[in-house]
């Protein structure tokens, strides 16, 4: 006698045809385009746990922050096959700027959202380099990070600082 699990798995039961809510995004999708782009919103726009947040002292404030490299593990759970590139980059004087692309497919199709990056070149008129980081790197780590609160991803974090 074969013995059958009549019992639906989770993830079966995931699939359903169901409108998403909060049970609907408990697992993360097995891959890429499995998702809608409203179930997507709704797992990103989650409260992060406290671990995977970094804090920084701003105006004599603690701010907490997603690193980029939490931000990408959070992408590959959630969004897996999201992809990212820089668009644009230009200089001044003093400052970089740069645009840069995450695209997410979802169940609709893919999905893009840009944002910009800037970080300073030199500090105290110019007379200085900055002490932390590289220029181009940290504008990037920005621009990467605002693109995926376009998509939910820590977008409570920003009303805080």
């Amino acid at each position: 006698m074969q013995a059958t699990n009549s019992r639906p798995t989770l993830r079966s039961q995931q699939r359903s045809e169901q409108p998403p809510s909060q049970s609907a995004v408990s697992l993360p999708p097995a891959s890429p385009g499995e998702w809608s782009i409203r179930q997507l919103q709704e797992a990103l726009s989650r409260p992060l746990p406290a671990q995977l947040l970094s804090i920084r002292l701003q105006g004599g404030k603690e701010i907490p922050y997603l690193s980029w490299h939490a931000v990408s593990k959070i992408l590959d759970k959630y969004a897996p096959g999201w992809s990212w590139e820089i668009c644009r980059m230009g200089m001044t004087s003093d400052r970089l700027f740069l645009v840069g692309r995450l695209t997410i497919q979802t169940s609709e199709g893919f999905v893009t959202r840009e944002s910009t990056g800037t970080e300073l070149l030199k500090r105290d008129g110019g007379e200085s380099e900055l002490a932390y980081g590289e220029p181009s790197s940290n504008a990037e780590s920005m621009a990467f990070r605002r693109a995926a609160a376009k998509f939910g991803l820590g977008l409570y974090l920003y009303a805080k600082s």
